[in-house]
């Protein structure tokens, strides 16, 4: 039997791979949601993971809610779905939205309702030129139940996010990328290879550094200036301490190339 989720470690970069193309990689009705938490669980643990590729086999970046699994939602008692959520595909969010490493989604075709969500819960996105978007949950009588709601609109604007959300349209890569929903779209045989160079950017900076930056950037989400000014000052206190900062400050007064250990 085949995972769900593949995780592959090269150096300091993990790439995980939904790996159901035949169903269209879906987030539900599966082991999806304990794969992905596992998996985020093991790059918490290892100090190593600088940056992180989520991408789809197949066609399809994800397909989202496994449509054939929901008929048995409206047979649950109402407090048990809830639970059922709760304890499923919410977690999932959270779980990438506490992760430290920097996560690069490789949106490689279809990113429809939480598969779409689950790239806006990466920190950053890249598209395939065949790749399509959609937060079609209206389309099947129901609301974007995993967080998609607080997502989308700060990435592309509150405007667009409802136009997306109430009409359920889907748009191309061409659009995504005018309105922000991803930051670049390249031929498919382009995609893996701009991630990892993306990716491998990133894992050269002091690790550290990295993840106090990311932090600082989801924190700025919801906080005032005032409270993420003192965030920063304390996290950059931290950082004046570390020895990377003290390799980046010999080695451009060196002019060489520094080296960080993390």
């Amino acid at each position: 039997m085949t995972d769900f989720l593949n995780y592959e470690q090269d150096g300091h970069i993990v790439t995980l791979t939904m790996n159901d193309p035949e169903r269209r990689n879906p987030l539900t009705g599966n082991t999806a949601v304990p794969e992905f938490l596992a998996a985020i669980d093991r790059i918490h643990a290892d100090h190593s993971v600088r940056a992180v590729i989520l991408t789809g086999a197949g066609s399809a970046f994800s397909s989202g809610g496994n449509v054939r699994d929901m008929g048995r939602y409206s047979e649950l008692p109402a407090m048990e779905l809830r639970r059922e959520y709760r304890l499923g595909i919410q977690k999932l969010p959270l779980a990438l939205f506490n992760l430290e490493v920097p996560v690069i989604a490789a949106v490689n075709g279809h990113a429809i309702g939480a598969g779409l969500d689950l790239a806006c819960m990466c920190d950053i996105r890249v598209a395939a030129e065949e790749a399509k978007f959609a937060e079609s949950f209206v389309k099947l009588g129901i609301i974007p139940g995993d967080g998609g709601a607080w997502l989308l609109p700060r990435i592309i604007g509150l405007s667009r996010a409802t136009e997306l959300t109430l009409t359920g349209q889907t748009i191309d890569a061409r659009q995504a990328v005018e309105w922000n929903l991803v930051s670049r779209v390249v031929p498919r045989e382009q995609l893996m290879p701009t991630a990892r160079a993306i990716a491998e950017q990133i894992a050269a900076n002091p690790p550290h550094a990295v993840r106090l930056a990311k932090r600082l950037l989801r924190e700025a989400l919801h906080s005032r200036l005032d409270t993420l000014l003192e965030m920063s000052a304390a996290f950059q206190v931290m950082s004046h301490q570390t020895a990377d900062h003290h390799e980046a400050v010999a080695a451009f007064v060196e002019k060489r190339t520094p080296v960080f250990k993390g």
